[in-house]
C-alpha cells in the first residue's frame, strides 16, 4: 500500500494550496481518508476526513470554512484544499487510510493503518 502526497509549498499569509494524495495497493472506494499535519515539536493533528464515499467529511475547529477535503474514487485521489492559509497551517500535511469508517474515531491518528510520507507546507507572514 503505497499513499503520495504532492502539493505542497510556500505560501503568503492568506494564500491558497491544493494537496493530492494518491493511494495505490487497495481499493480504495472501501476506504476513509484523512488529512493530518504536523509542525516541528508538536503532535500529529487531525485536519480533515472523508469516508469512502465523500458524502461525509469532518474537519477540526481550526481549519473549518478555510480547508475543504474532497475525493476523486476514479482517480484513487484525495484532496485538501486550503484557503485563507496562516503561519499558523504550516507544518508536514500528511494523508492517512483506513478501512475501519467509524466517524467519531477518523479524528485520531491511531484509526489509521497507512500513512503517506508527507508534504512541507509553509506560510510565511
Amino acid at each position: 500500500v503505497q499513499l503520495q502526497a504532492s502539493g505542497g509549498g510556500l505560501v503568503q499569509d492568506g494564500g491558497s494550496l491544493r494537496l493530492a494524495c494518491t493511494v495505490s495497493g487497495v481499493t480504495f472506494s472501501r476506504y476513509c481518508l484523512g488529512w493530518f499535519r504536523q509542525a516541528p515539536g508538536k503532535e500529529r493533528e487531525f485536519v480533515a476526513a472523508t469516508k469512502s464515499n465523500g458524502g461525509t467529511t469532518r474537519y477540526s475547529d481550526s481549519v473549518a470554512g478555510r480547508f475543504t477535503i474532497s475525493r476523486d474514487n476514479t482517480k484513487n485521489t484525495v484532496y485538501l484544499q486550503m484557503n485563507n492559509l496562516k503561519p499558523e497551517d504550516a507544518a508536514i500535511y500528511l494523508c492517512a487510510a483506513t478501512a475501519t469508517c467509524i466517524s467519531s474515531t477518523l479524528y485520531r491518528p491511531s484509526a489509521y493503518n497507512y500513512w503517506g510520507q508527507g508534504t512541507q507546507v509553509t506560510v510565511s507572514s
